[in-house]
């Protein structure tokens, strides 16, 4: 099925989300507007190849992160970042829309040389995807190393019964769709601006290129 039949197909924007992740295709997901009021590009991880960094790293322009199940996060014995330093900087209370930080620690694959190029980037998102299928089969420290240049996030123990941000919400997008519980997602920022892209913006590029666009809310609602 081509990218602008996941956006027509029948059923909802949920089902249609679901089942554009199920073929690996990136979908496009709106928190809340009492919440970040951000919308990510979001990928399974181990769908993710050259050309879908350069579309996130021109197209949406935020940071590029993985996020991870919270049960395969602690298979890899992956902390949270704020409790891992100690420095009088590190913020471990909620953010200002109310949620604690889930960034854990960045990494590279240990097959890359800087890590930063797009098919570095690729190698190990695509790698993370890979190792999340099989957490008990994988020696985290042998195949990635730290710091690097792609973010982890570790998902609430509870998903969305516990937290609704992007990291949440794309893990139970992939589950649904029987992916790996690791994911891509990449904030959607305005070229002329700075700032977050509308939402209503942010559908006229799904329009244009043929993407699922999903609210939060309709995802907490049909799969929590």
């Amino acid at each position: 099925m081509s990218e602008s039949n996941y956006r027509t197909a029948g059923g909802t924007d949920v089902d249609r989300a679901v089942k554009a992740f199920r073929s690996g295709e990136p979908v496009l997901v709106h928190d809340a507007t009492d919440r970040e009021d951000e919308t990510d590009i979001v990928y399974p991880a181990a769908a993710v190849g050259p050309e879908d960094v350069t579309r996130l790293r021109n197209d949406a322009g935020g940071l590029v992160c993985v996020a991870l199940a919270a049960d395969v996060a602690d298979s890899f014995d992956l902390p949270f970042l704020a409790d891992a330093l100690d420095h009088p900087s590190v913020e471990s209370g909620n953010l200002a829309y109310g949620d604690r930080s889930s960034f854990s620690l960045p990494v590279n694959h240990r097959d890359t040389v800087t890590g930063i190029p797009d098919g570095e980037r690729a190698l190990t998102i695509s790698a993370l995807g890979a190792a999340a299928a099989e957490p008990d089969r994988t020696e985290f420290a042998a195949s990635f190393r730290a710091p690097g240049h792609v973010p982890l996030l570790r998902a609430a123990d509870g998903l969305l019964s516990e937290r609704r941000g992007h990291t949440e919400l794309s893990i139970r997008l992939a589950l649904e769709a029987d992916r790996a519980p690791a994911t891509v997602v990449c904030e959607m920022l305005d070229d002329d601006t700075g700032e977050a892209l509308t939402r209503e913006a942010a559908a006229a590029y799904a329009w244009d290129h043929g993407l699922v666009q999903v609210e939060g809310t309709e995802i907490v609602n049909s799969l929590r």
